[in-house]
């Protein structure tokens, strides 16, 4: 009901009090919004007269009508007699809202309106524990927090005079700013802050603001370190962005500026630290609309201090809060100022773009002004380096790679860490936010111009940067920033790359005391936890840089050996520090000079007292070591378990060392190194004692006799360079301290030898003693290897020791005890060793132990007792009962558990320990075959065993397979099948298990891939179907098909034949030809790896060209997983073929098909493929072998696939394909010269087939000089090249035209020829003058542009020019040279010492490894390539263009009449209707994006456009998108600055105010219903929606994004809103389709 009726109704009635009981509503009830609206009008009606009676009942409908009315509204149950509460809450919550504030207005009492604030102040008070979700109406009494909000912000305006409640709603305020929703702390901050200072007087307004400034810095303060600080920025940031008009207000402060005294001075957050760093926090923050706002503050300050004109901070400052000032203003360097700070937020808008063409070319501006503004002439730095971390932070955050890398590189090239201040400023941001980004592998990958094997790029910019970074540290905080870095790589998860290439950077650090004990152990934790899982070589890398660093950084006065010693038990010897490397000679030098400056170890010696030596030496650390290792308590009656071998790990090294270190000192200073044994003896003389009483005192404890074992075996491994047996004690000659030692134990090996063997033949029942067995039988493997070469000690242990061994474990085997479970598993283990030791050829076949091993088969094989069958297989997978009873009476309850745990495992070495045996029972055992049902039956035994093992301890059953299943491979072919299928799904199974993964796929390949199983049929083989599987495997995991074809390879063409006869070894080849297709994938393999899977590849080519600087290179053994080693092996087996051999020269030619018919089928599919994809790959490779083999091949099979070769060649190749098949013809030709005529033939096929192609034929035919000479006949072949070359010079198609004038060019050169031809009896006639014109053409060119420069390239070209078909033909030129050169991925090219490294390559004169001549090598490639490209359609570059018409209705002449309407009529003349659509365009600044946007709004009929200026519509370029919409759309003019007052005034009006805008809270285009009545805000171009316009917005609606570009424009970003809304609300705006 409009105001004007109700005024009127007012002033004819006679009877207010009737006319006010009418429009009020019973309390139960559920009145409309005109209702509310019409009471509201009458009120404020009645208070503009004298009428005092009215003020009871005004006062009556707060209390009765208008608080019951919210709390139903907040409840949601306005329910009168079941009716629902309406859909538009919001309105009747206004109106409402709008009633109270009128009636608080007629009443004009402070105390009502302070009762009724008081009423709607516990609203806003929370429960504990509690939150807004959690309470929907607030409880009884108690509004809703929405509902309290509106009705709070009515009652404000008239509480301005009470202060405490005034100062009491703002702390509540603040209080539900920290705990409500997302969506409601904007309306707070703004309905009720905002209005709250707006009822203030301007002291009011400085005591609010200050109240309001403490609390946020306050609370972002105490909450900082917690995980909740983002949160804590971005409220406190919406709150700042409200009152920045109230903060940063240079009139008043000028004016506070003169007036100091003044008690209403408003607060100058540019004075609180807190505040920068809330701003600096904003500045990195997740949310993009939180680093708007911080931008945008930091903006308001930059221009506050410009206006003030004053110096900030003041001089009168002092020098201690210099430190922690982060902003800085000096008039004098103003205009300086101002463009660093507009630089900054130019840099800080362009990271938002996440694109790294936009970011890169600010990034100087940035790195410039630092500069200046670092170098101030008073000494003080106008720009706090934290401002700079900033731009750093949201780099690293980046969600594109490319500009998180350059971000990084930035980083590292910046010039200003070399000062002192900038690099400690920047140091805690070096150990967080950098050292999370550098944990991201894919920063590491070579750059372009890199080659494989080269240090990345980032990683010699980081050894740099780490170097410059601590030499500028001031040099009492470099320990400490140190240390913190270390303690950062042991605490996260790193990746391999990463780690390797910081702990290369640390390695080159200057030496410097700077790690203690504490550093210590925080690389024993980098060591033990962060690397476990990383790949061995690159492990082993790492583990040598930060050796390497522990040796250059660690404060020996510091730390003590044993603390040196405790880290260098954690580098492996398998791995980095190993005997004899170059970083174990490292190691003894820095032990050596340190001696002496450790500090002292606290010792305690035998009767409990403490001493600490003078001067702490390695020899007196290590005998004290020794002296504390063999101190051990009595032993008592209880059987213990085996010590941890770590401490004798440690001990072994430590000794070793302080001998080595001995040793290196007497040769550094010219003495002889005899004195090595003597103090070798003097450290082992205590264990030596021991282990000679081993046999002879029984009283010795157990644990001592334990751990001196221990330390021996750890000695033996560590002191020996190579476990190569069979020349023990000659191949360590030169190793005085290897000499020594084997000398020393020599005399206690006997002593050993009867000690073990005695504890073995019984004395082990225990379950803990199953460890202790694993110790004995190791050592005595060592013993028995160590010294075979001693007749005396070998003649006693094969005649002697191990006869006995063996008949006691045979006697313990054939007489199962269920008591004896333990001694079955000790008997089994030893016979297991027994017979790992005979493998090894140390025992005579006359020795009585090989008889009896030889009569093994005969217990595994003995025939069991009735009732089972005469041939059943009972000793096979025989399995342990549990332990016996007497077990638990013998340990405690605690001690059982750990026991027990290992029951299954010691079970699972029993089982392992039998297949061994039977592995080797079957090569020493009797000759040939088992019959068929024992061979059927071990072989069932062996599949059943595949599932009882654990995968790692299957190696001996496959072993033992693969001696089985050609026995019944054609007889039990199921069972063969199903052994493989097994076995295979048994390697599946380890695939992410490298450790086991490998040993078992080699067991695998060789037991499915036997020889005789090679010799089957395609039916009968059980292996050819996991061929399949396997190579499919290799596609995803590197190295697998490596083993195959190694396999195969050396199984057809063995390396060392031997005694072999011929037709045993023809044999095994012809299988070769039952597998082509293995040989074929071998001669194509290289599988596209992911980018994480080649980074890898590429790191470890680097760290294995590190060679011996490198000790894990020495370390690791290679383990030949290179991806280009499958076609390495088939080319060094291709080569070894010998063309005269019938069976190879079948093999060859039916290769040759396999490969040709590859190529063919990649040719015919219609999928285009492009440079350097798979199917380039592959076809590249097909032509090299091809090439390759080409000299083996018979003369009359090249003939019948030459047409093949000449087919390939119409064909649209890549270059380096293409160069390969034209060198392929060359060569024919000159070897087959007779075929010249299939060449000519080549140049009569249709032109449309060849089109560009005939570019292949005429490459050849620059090459004739090369083969004229083969040919007969030679004038008139030349003037058949002469007539073909001449018709494609005119071509026209420029590609064609240059190889033609090329060819005839280098063919009219040929004099021989050339002058034969002329003295014929036709001669040349007139044919010389149009060779000559058109040579004189071709060299004419240079004033054709780029036609010139395309002849002199084709010319330089090293096909045309350096390279000779003939002279340059290699394994080199093939398979590393010409990928090189044409341009093909740098992982393609195979140089040449791969194939040196292969034994099994053959060189020849037909096909030499190395190129003759160095010309090809040295040139560049060359940038002439040929485009194969066919004309495009005129008519297809329209088919995509729209067609747009203009309405015949809508002519000139039909608009004049309506040119004197307003909007709204015009559009009503034409039928149109208008929606309730609002779009506010006042922020949009170009005239091209507001003429689109005028269109699309007249044309889905909003309500109306609002523009910053109308004089946008006379701009020529709005008009020229418009199209006279502007004529039928009603426009607005409201100006930026006023903008927050309007979207205010359209609140209160209803509108729901909808902003386009990415926030942590925005809600989906797709998923959004908008309102009817919709305000939408339309953002800068650039900026988009100010920071202090968010918080008006009721919702903030994105549009979803699949692409990179992270924005749309803003003209199509509104069309799609539009529309969307338009979409909504089709059905009643009567919107017509297009």
């Amino acid at each position: 009901m409009s105001s004007i009726l109700i005024n009127a109704l007012l002033s004819s009635c006679h009877d207010p009090d009737t006319l006010f009981n009418t429009l009020c509503w019973p309390t139960d009830s559920w009145p409309d919004t005109e209702r509310v609206e019409a009471l509201t009008t009458f009120i404020d009606g009645i208070g503009k007269l004298p009428q005092d009676t009215f003020l009871r009942k005004v006062e009556s409908i707060i209390w009765t009508q208008c608080l019951p009315l919210l709390l139903k509204v907040s409840n949601g149950d306005g329910a009168c007699r079941g009716k629902r509460v309406p859909d538009g809450r919001a309105e009747i919550t206004i109106a409402v809202c709008r009633l109270l504030s009128v009636c608080i207005n007629t009443l004009c009492d402070t105390a009502v309106s302070g009762r009724v604030a008081r009423a709607v102040l516990p609203s806003f008070q929370l429960p504990d524990g509690e939150t807004e979700e959690e309470l929907p109406g607030q409880g009884e009494g108690r509004l809703g927090i929405d509902v309290a909000i509106e009705a709070m912000s009515v009652i404000l305006p008239v509480l301005s005079s009470n202060e405490e409640l005034t100062t009491s709603i703002l702390s509540s305020a603040l209080s539900c700013i920290k705990t409500l929703p997302d969506a409601l702390v904007s309306k707070i901050t703004v309905r009720l802050i905002f209005t709250l200072l707006n009822c203030y007087s301007e002291d009011g307004i400085a005591s609010k603001l200050r109240f309001i400034l403490e609390d946020l810095c306050n609370w972002h303060k105490s909450d900082s370190p917690n995980t909740d600080s983002p949160v804590v920025t971005e409220r406190a940031l919406l709150c700042l962005t409200t009152l920045s008009d109230y903060l940063f207000s240079p009139a008043k402060l000028q004016q506070h500026t003169l007036s100091q005294s003044l008690s209403y001075t408003r607060p100058d957050p540019r004075r609180s630290l807190q505040f920068w760093r809330i701003l600096q926090d904003g500045l990195t923050h997740k949310d993009n609309v939180s680093r708007k706002r911080a931008l945008y503050l930091l903006k308001r300050c930059v221009a506050l201090s410009e206006d003030e004109a004053v110096e900030f901070p003041s001089s009168s400052v002092s020098s201690e809060d210099n430190d922690e000032i982060i902003f800085r203003w000096a008039p004098d360097r103003c205009k300086l100022l101002r463009e660093f700070w507009e630089d900054y937020a130019l840099v800080m808008e362009t990271l938002e773009e996440n694109q790294i063409h936009v970011v890169r070319p600010v990034l100087n501006r940035i790195h410039t002004l630092i500069q200046t503004a670092a170098n101030d002439s008073q000494g003080v730095s106008l720009f706090h380096p934290s401002w700079l971390l900033g731009v750093y932070q949201r780099m690293f955050h980046s969600e594109n790679k490319s500009v998180m890398r350059e971000g990084v590189d930035h980083l590292l090239e910046l010039q200003v860490l070399r000062r002192p201040a900038f690099a400690l400023a920047f140091s805690q941001f070096i150990l967080g936010p950098f050292m999370d980004v550098m944990s991201e592998s894919s920063l590491f990958h070579r750059t372009a111009g890199q080659s494989v094997g080269e240090c990345p790029e980032l990683g010699v910019k980081l050894q740099v940067f780490m170097v410059t970074f601590f030499s500028s540290l001031p040099q009492e905080n470099r320990g400490p920033v140190l240390l913190q870095l270390v303690q950062r790589l042991g605490s996260q998860h790193w990746c391999a790359v990463p780690i390797l290439f910081l702990s290369r950077a640390l390695s080159h650090l200057p030496p410097c005391p700077l790690l203690g004990p504490d550093g210590l152990q925080a690389l024993r934790e980098v060591l033990r936890c962060t690397m476990i899982t990383h790949q061995v070589l690159l492990r082993g890398a790492a583990q040598c840089f930060l050796l390497n660093s522990a040796l250059s950084l660690t404060d020996v006065t510091l730390v003590t050996l044993d603390d040196v010693f405790s880290l260098l038990v954690h580098f492996r010897a398998d791995e980095s520090l190993r005997r004899g490397t170059p970083l174990w000679n490292q190691l003894c030098d820095w032990l050596a000079d340190s001696e002496g400056s450790f500090r002292p170890c606290v010792r305690e010696s035998a009767d409990g007292t403490s001493t600490s030596p003078e001067r702490e030496t390695v020899r007196g650390y290590v005998q004290h070591q020794m002296e504390l290792f063999l101190r051990v308590p009595a032993s008592t009656d209880q059987t213990d378990s085996v010590p941890d071998p770590g401490e004798a790990e440690l001990l072994a090294k430590a000794i070793l060392l302080c001998v080595d270190i001995e040793g290196r000192t007497q040769r550094s200073g010219g003495e002889q190194t005899t004195g090595v044994s003597g103090g070798m003896d003097s450290l082992l003389r205590p264990l030596l004692d021991t282990l000679s009483r081993l046999h002879t005192n029984v009283y010795l404890p157990l644990r001592k006799t334990d751990k001196s074992l221990q330390l021996l075996l750890r000695l033996l491994c560590h002191s020996l360079f190579k476990k190569e047996y069979v020349f023990c004690l000659l191949s360590h000659t030169e190793d005085s301290v290897t000499v020594s030692m084997e000398t020393l134990v020599l005399g206690v090996v006997e002593p050993i030898q009867e000690f073990i063997l005695r504890r073995l033949s019984g004395e082990l029942q225990e379950l803990c003693d199953v460890e202790r067995a694993e110790l004995y039988l190791s050592v005595l493997k060592e013993a028995v290897l160590m010294y075979s070469v001693l007749e005396w000690n070998h003649s006693k242990v094969q005649e002697a020791y191990f006869p006995r061994l063996l008949r006691y474990v045979l006697r313990t085997l054939e007489i199962p005890s269920v008591a004896g479970q333990v001694s079955r598993a000790v008997a089994m283990a030893s016979l297991a060793m027994t017979c790992e030791v005979a493998a090894l050829g140390v025992f005579n076949l006359q020795s009585e132990t090989t008889i009896l091993l030889v009569h093994l088969s005969s217990y595994f094989y003995s025939p069991a007792p009735p009732p089972a069958p005469p041939l059943s297989l009972v000793n096979f997978n025989q399995t342990l009962l549990k332990p016996p009873t007497a077990f638990v009476i013998c340990h405690s309850v605690s001690e059982q558990g750990p026991l027990l745990k290992d029951w299954g495992r010691m079970a699972a070495h029993f089982i392992r320990d039998q297949w061994t045996c039977l592995g080797y029972g079957r090569r020493v055992g009797p000759p040939g075959p088992l019959e068929l049902p024992r061979a059927s039956g071990s072989l069932q035994a062996a599949i059943e065993a595949l599932s009882l093992l654990p995968s790692g301890l299957v190696l001996p059953v496959l072993d033992f397979m693969a001696s089985m299943l050609p026995q019944v491979a054609l007889s039990e072919e199921a069972l063969c099948v199903e052994a493989v299928t097994v076995s295979w799904k048994l390697v599946l199974g380890l695939s992410s298990n490298p450790h086991d993964f490998w040993p078992t796929l080699q067991g695998f390949v060789t037991m499915a891939f036997h020889h005789s199983l090679l010799e089957l049929t395609e039916e009968q083989a059980p292996g050819l179907t996991i061929a399949v599987e396997l190579m499919e495997l290799s596609q995803a995991k590197t190295g697998v098909f490596n083993v195959l074809i190694q396999h195969c390879c050396h199984t057809w063409l063995p390396s060392d034949p031997g005694s072999e006869g011929q037709s045993q070894s023809d044999a095994m080849f012809s299988s070769a030809l039952l597998h082509l297709d293995i040989l074929a994938e071998a001669c194509v393999y290289g599988p596209v790896f992911r980018r994480d899977q080649r980074l890898i590849q590429e790191v470890q080519v680097y760290v294995e060209r590190l060679g011996e600087e490198c000790a894990a290179n020495t370390a690791v053994p290679s383990d030949n997983r290179d991806d280009q080693f499958p076609r390495v092996c088939v080319v060094a087996f291709l080569s070894r073929l010998q063309p005269s051999n019938q069976l190879h020269e079948r093999l060859m030619e039916e290769l040759v098909l396999c490969l040709l018919k590859k190529d063919e089928a990649i040719s015919k599919s219609k999928q285009r493929y492009y440079s350097n994809s798979l199917q380039h790959r592959v076809k590249n490779r097909v032509w090299q072998t091809l090439l390759m083999l080409l000299p083996k091949l018979r003369g009359e099979f090249v003939g019948t696939v030459l047409g093949r070769v000449f087919e390939a060649g119409f064909v649209s190749n890549q270059a380096s394909v293409k160069y390969l098949i034209e060198w392929k013809m060359v060569l024919i030709l000159v070897q087959y010269p007779e075929h010249i005529d299939r060449l000519w033939a080549c140049f009569s096929v249709d032109q449309e087939k060849t089109k560009t192609s005939v570019c292949t034929f005429l490459s050849v035919l620059v090459h004739l000089n090369i083969i004229m000479p083969q040919l007969k006949e030679k004038a008139v072949q030349w003037r058949k090249a002469l007539d073909v070359i001449l018709q494609w010079c005119f071509s026209h198609n420029f590609s064609v035209r240059l190889y033609a004038l090329l060819a005839l060019k280098r063919v009219w050169g040929l004099e021989g020829a050339r002058a034969e031809a002329e003295g014929g009896a036709d001669g040349l006639g007139g044919l010389a003058t149009v060779v000559k014109a058109c040579l004189h053409q071709a060299e004419a060119m240079q004033s054709t542009g780029n036609a010139s420069k395309n002849w002199t390239r084709i010319q330089d070209h090293f096909f045309f020019g350096v390279f000779h078909p003939v002279r340059d033909y290699s394994v080199e030129t093939i398979f590393y040279t010409f990928p090189s050169l044409s341009e093909v991925f740098e992982d393609e090219w195979i140089p040449p010492w791969k194939f040196e490294k292969l034994v099994d390559f053959s060189q020849s004169a037909s096909l030499p490894l190395r190129n003759p001549v160095p010309d090809l090598s040295q040139i560049q490639p060359g940038d002439w390539i040929q485009q194969d490209k066919g004309d495009q359609d005129g008519e297809e570059r329209w088919a995509e263009v729209q067609k747009k018409m203009t309405p015949w209705r809508l002519g000139i002449q039909e608009q004049e009449p309506e040119l004197g309407l307003v909007p709204q009529q015009r559009a009503a003349r034409l039928g149109k209707l208008h929606s309730a659509l609002l779009v506010v365009a006042s922020l949009i600044d170009k005239p091209t994006n507001l003429g689109g946007l005028c269109r699309t709004c007249e044309i889905f009929g909003a309500s109306a456009l609002v523009l910053d200026s109308l004089r946008h519509v006379s701009d020529k370029h709005f008009q020229a998108l418009s199209v006279s919409s502007e004529l039928w759309l009603p426009l607005l003019e409201v100006k930026p600055v006023e903008l927050a007052d309007f979207l205010q005034l359209k609140k209160r009006e209803g509108y729901c105010i909808v902003g386009v805008e990415q926030t942590a809270n925005s809600q989906s285009l797709k998923d959004y219903k908008f309102p009817e009545k919709t305000l939408l805000l339309l953002g800068n171009e650039r900026e988009g929606i100010p920071a202090n316009l968010l918080q008006l917005l009721d919702v903030c609606v994105e549009i979803p994004q699949q692409g990179v570009i992270r924005s749309l424009n803003v003209h199509v970003s509104a069309a799609l809103l539009v529309w969307e809304y338009t979409r909504q609300y089709l059905p009643t705006t009567g919107v017509k389709s297009d």
